[in-house]
């Protein structure tokens, strides 16, 4: 599939994104206490990560989003993982993904299935709750030079585009915009926020802004952030950008980074999804602590409004 294909679809009508995959990966009794996070599976358990991708899409998924997320060339150095056997795990996430849908097909899956391969921001790789604060002291082309190499991997093994997810910090957007152009695969950028800001602080306005002329962006949006932040988020991203809004939160409890635990209740319910499509979403899911169970409602009331 191709990236016009997509972008296509995207003028079409709405797809649903898959979930949370540490938790669905948890949920199948793998160990992610780890700085590699589910990462850390590609070179141990590949098989765990096709099986968690396909289940969201047989849940109702038609996007897989990869475990690059934490997944850089500098974390596997720590690991003692040389630059080109990280390489092969960067490509191997998009593989992966696209394993599962072949098995969700032959499985009886009908609908087009689409590949995300997840970038995440400089804060994931450092691995210490960073990512939902940004200010990491480092300049734009510090952060462009960071991300511009691991881009470049992932996009020779041919998602159908690439998710610059949980930025937290305006700045690191504008660095991510830098280092995406050229690679000949379109992107969507995603804000981590909190209220009407960035984890950073910086007005939604002015951030969104950043992606309103670059061709690369194909959407813009929110994830990893609470339910009730992301209505405005939505209605903001849309008038500023005039692209497709691509919105995934959280389940609505909060992150503790010292305790590396969930707190509070889950908030994120399917029928919040309809008033994001009203208000410009095309691509809608789930990130952490949503699973396959909340992708399937979502998808169903997608599905029925749109009827």
């Amino acid at each position: 599939m191709t990236s016009n294909i997509l972008a296509d679809a995207l003028a079409a009508g709405t797809l649903v994104l898959d979930g949370g995959l540490s938790n669905q990966l948890g949920a199948a009794g793998h160990d992610l206490s780890d700085e590699l996070w589910s990462a850390r599976l590609l070179a141990d358990r590949p098989e765990a990560i096709t099986e968690a991708h396909l289940a969201y899409f047989e849940a109702g998924a038609d996007v897989a989003i990869t475990s690059s997320y934490q997944a850089t060339f500098e974390g596997f150095a720590k690991r003692g993982v040389g630059r080109e056997r990280a390489a092969e795990l960067l490509a191997l996430s998009v593989e992966l993904a696209r394993e599962a849908a072949v098995r969700a097909h032959a499985k009886g899956v009908t609908r087009p299935l689409w590949v995300a391969a997840s970038v995440g921001p400089y804060g994931a790789m450092l691995a210490d709750g960073s990512e939902y604060r940004g200010r990491y002291g480092l300049t734009v082309d510090e952060l462009a030079r960071f991300h511009r190499p691991r881009l470049e991997v992932l996009a020779a093994a041919r998602p159908d585009v690439l998710a610059l997810e949980t930025v937290p910090d305006a700045d690191e957007a504008d660095a991510l915009l830098r280092a995406v152009r050229g690679l000949g695969v379109p992107a969507w950028l995603s804000y981590s926020i909190a209220g009407d800001r960035t984890r950073a602080g910086q007005p939604l306005e002015a951030a969104f802004a950043l992606a309103a002329d670059a061709d690369e962006i194909i959407a813009v949006g929110v994830n990893c952030s609470a339910p009730e932040d992301v209505d405005g988020a939505v209605e903001t991203a849309a008038r500023v950008t005039g692209k497709p809004v691509v919105v995934y939160p959280n389940s609505g409890e909060t992150w503790d980074a010292e305790a590396r635990a969930w707190t509070g209740r889950a908030t994120f319910t399917a029928e919040q999804v309809e008033g994001w499509r009203t208000s410009g979403a095309r691509l809608i899911g789930g990130c952490c602590r949503v699973g396959p169970g909340a992708i399937t409602s979502i998808a169903r009331t997608l599905t029925s409004t749109a009827s």
